[in-house]
């Protein structure tokens, strides 16, 4: 084929129509009303100086055998990774191990969210849940 063939196939990019150019002026309104329907800064200040209103909790108090390995597999992963320790060690280098030395001392920094079937939800702390005392069965129970 000759170049002059090639002049009548359509291939589609000097047909396609430009982006519509914005005016100057159109820009800069749309940044002012952007900022129009954000709420103002003190408003969001004073919500977060009051203090947060406890509803009667409608959960167990009691940890969960799933909560329970999420915790100590997380936790473990963590110090596993050289996150700080939070009790004292006493020669264990397992990172299980001293996870589970943390829970039963209660001082794991975790929260648990329970959610519930209306889409709300609960946060407990570790510290505030009954933990069962598996590890005793282990070892044998003291």
């Amino acid at each position: 084929m000759a170049d002059e063939d090639y002049n009548d196939l359509d291939m589609g990019y000097e047909d396609e129509p430009l982006e519509p150019e914005i005016e100057e002026g159109a820009e800069e309104d749309l940044e002012n009303n952007a900022n129009e329907d954000a709420p103002e800064e003190i408003e969001g200040e004073e919500r977060e100086e009051q203090e947060p209103v406890e509803h009667p909790r409608k959960t167990s108090k009691y940890m969960t055998k799933y909560e329970r390995a999420r915790i100590l597999g997380t936790r473990a992963l963590q110090i596993s990774m050289n996150a700080p320790v939070m009790v004292e060690l006493e020669g264990e280098t397992d990172p299980l191990e001293i996870a589970m030395k943390e829970l039963r001392e209660r001082k794991i920094p975790f929260t648990i969210r329970r959610y519930l079937p209306d889409g709300s939800y609960e946060d407990w702390g570790v510290d505030e849940l009954i933990v069962e005392d598996s590890w005793k069965r282990q070892v044998g129970g003291d």
